[in-house]
């Protein structure tokens, strides 16, 4: 790598980000991606989504080098196919959680991603899955949620909406886990001290990268700690407000190639 690269590792979240519509990415992104790759840095794909939701968009990108996944619970090596660290949710916390959550709001409907490479996220009843193209498994109780390893719980509430969901939990149990808004309808339970930031932290180290020489791309409140380990942290036009406001730039939206417009500036 050369000392006049503005930025030796570009990080890119994936949903509302370098993602359009149907898990696709334009070729005017893969274009920029290629030609800042070309330049000397590296990309990285830092996503709330854990590993077995997101196997498919890194082939079809044909991408191979390490991702950070489950909001920074997971690293994965995309050329190996392998995780090469994981931090799993304690069970009995991710419970005492929701009940302490379902004390001061009422019934929330819940799901969780489960720790491996080939498994389905399991939903107990009531709740809608985001993205319904992706492999889940209705259980018929909460109780069946807690059958093996998890990485995250993800909460929603039939009156609440995403922002006051967030808050609520944050107010009851932030001392206990990490509470984070990842998209629309998708407000999830992590480990506590597991963000973006610590998992993409894990990661630069593996690929000898610094902080100082990183630019984060993103779109929702997930982003900010990846922008706050970031030197350069740039929210999409569709952004949540969240991040626009901690963002030192703002581009275009995911649909408008808003990653593309900065890289070409940056590395023509």
């Amino acid at each position: 790598m050369t000392s006049a690269l503005p930025y030796t590792l570009i990080a890119t979240d994936l949903d509302g980000t370098l993602l359009r519509a149907g898990d696709t990415v334009s070729r005017r992104s893969c274009a920029a991606l290629a030609t800042a790759r070309a330049a000397g840095a590296q990309h990285i794909i830092v996503t709330g989504r854990p590993v077995p939701q997101v196997r498919h968009v890194l082939y079809g990108l044909g991408y191979r080098g390490l991702a950070v996944c489950g909001q920074g619970a997971q690293v994965y090596d995309a050329a190996r196919g392998r995780v090469l660290h994981s931090v799993a949710m304690d069970r009995e916390l991710a419970e005492v959680a929701l009940g302490k959550i379902e004390a001061e709001i009422g019934e929330v409907y819940a799901a969780v991603n489960r720790e491996g490479v080939d498994v389905e996220m399991l939903m107990a009843p009531g709740y809608r899955m985001p993205h319904p193209h992706l492999a889940t498994v209705r259980v018929a109780r909460r109780a069946d949620l807690w059958s093996a390893p998890i990485n995250k719980v993800l909460l929603q509430h039939p009156r609440l909406d995403d922002d006051e969901l967030t808050r609520v939990a944050r107010s009851v149990v932030g001392d206990l886990v990490n509470v984070t808004m990842a998209g629309e309808h998708t407000v999830e339970l992590q480990p506590p001290g597991v963000d973006k930031g610590t998992g993409l932290a894990r990661a630069a180290a593996e690929l000898g990268a610094e902080a100082s020489a990183t630019i984060a791309f993103g779109d929702m409140p997930n982003d900010i700690p990846m922008f706050a380990w970031s030197a350069h942290g740039v929210a999409m036009a569709n952004a949540h407000r969240e991040l626009k406001a901690v963002a030192d730039e703002v581009t275009l939206s995911n649909e408008e190639d808003g990653i593309a417009a900065v890289l070409e500036r940056l590395y023509a």
